[in-house]
């Protein structure tokens, strides 16, 4: 994860928890008990009442800025929530990646099409796709690999080969260890009709 990602999580995560752990304060000091020990200048409720009578609502709505307000902020902060839900479910992509020799770095992409196709050179695979995901410091290198029906290699051959393959690439992602997902298909031979 990059560090401007995590400091955007951990300042979001901690302006929510102050904002929640004032609001929580202020509501259970707005007792009648606890109130009488506030500092000066703090808002107390008295015990019957809201943060929003009847009167106030009904002055506020009939201002012309207010449901045009009301109606942006809740749709901006949805898709706002809505995009950084999306964005902790995403595996990331990056475009390098720091390596332990000073100065290092390895091009996530031309790994990636290294692989791919050193993956086409293997018995039995006509086609291969590879992406390569960073969570911390392990790698998920998901491979997508098509499996060429015209060969009489064995899908368990070419699952031995992959694997060594993926014992290959080990050393050029340390100090990532590197986790690999496989998914395999099939070529399918389109049968022309005839009509």
């Amino acid at each position: 994860m990059t560090s401007a990602h995590t400091a955007v999580n951990r300042t979001v995560l901690a302006t929510a928890g102050l904002a929640l752990l004032i609001g929580g304060i202020w509501l259970a000091a707005a007792r009648a008990s606890i109130a009488e020990r506030l500092p000066r200048g703090w808002p107390a409720l008295a015990p019957d009442a809201v943060l929003f009578d009847g009167g106030t609502l009904t002055d506020l709505r009939t201002q012309g800025w207010w449901t045009p307000a009301v109606i942006t902020a809740g749709v901006l902060l949805t898709v706002l929530l809505a995009w950084w839900l999306l964005r902790q479910l995403h595996p990331r992509h990056r475009a390098r990646l720091p390596l332990a020799a000073p100065h290092a770095d390895l091009r996530t992409r031309a790994f990636e099409e290294a692989l791919a196709e050193r993956a086409v050179t293997i018995d039995g695979i006509s086609r291969c796709r590879a992406r390569l995901y960073v969570r911390r410091r392990r790698l998920q290198l998901h491979l997508c690999v098509w499996l060429d029906t015209d060969t009489d290699t064995a899908p368990g051959t070419v699952i031995e080969q992959l694997t060594a393959l993926s014992g290959e690439a080990a050393p050029a992602a340390a100090p990532y260890e590197i986790d690999t997902l496989l998914r395999m298909n099939h070529v399918t031979h389109r049968v022309q009709h005839v009509r």
